[in-house]
């Protein structure tokens, strides 16, 4: 596994994904727990939460779409918090990976590792022997 340093751009990704969560977090429905934001590689940053419900949709899942609807093709780096996990990170779903591996497959996540010290890590580490499309 491939380890990349964890740089100030990195804690203000954090600090953005934790941003909208707090302008956004719904602790009562439970609608709105989870904040993401992904770094592009011409630096802007998008945030979003999550949208729960019967078929809710992850933080990270929002975050993308709102980028991809803004014109965005290339992903540098991206985040998902909740302000009471360690180090506020929460580590992507299966599904997240899937699509994190098929939209941006050189993309960079920022998660704690098992003894909870923040990594940054290439989505590839994450989904190995990821699903792809068969071409024929």
């Amino acid at each position: 596994m491939t380890f990349f340093e964890i740089t100030d751009k990195d804690r203000e990704l954090i600090r953005a994904a934790l941003d909208v969560l707090e302008k956004n977090f719904d602790d009562g429905i439970y609608n709105h727990t989870v904040g993401a934001a992904v770094r592009c590689k011409n630096g802007r940053v998008y945030a979003g939460v999550n949208c729960d419900g019967n078929h809710g949709s992850c933080a990270e899942y929002i975050t993308m779409g709102i980028a991809i609807s803004a014109g965005e093709r290339e992903f540098d780096t991206i985040v998902a918090v909740h302000d009471q996990a360690p180090n506020c990170l929460l580590a992507p779903c299966g599904n997240c990976r899937q699509m994190l591996i098929e939209y941006c497959p050189d993309i960079k996540v920022i998660l704690n590792n098992d003894e909870n010290e923040m990594v940054k890590v290439g989505i590839r580490d994450l989904i190995p022997f990821a699903w792809k499309p068969v071409i024929c």
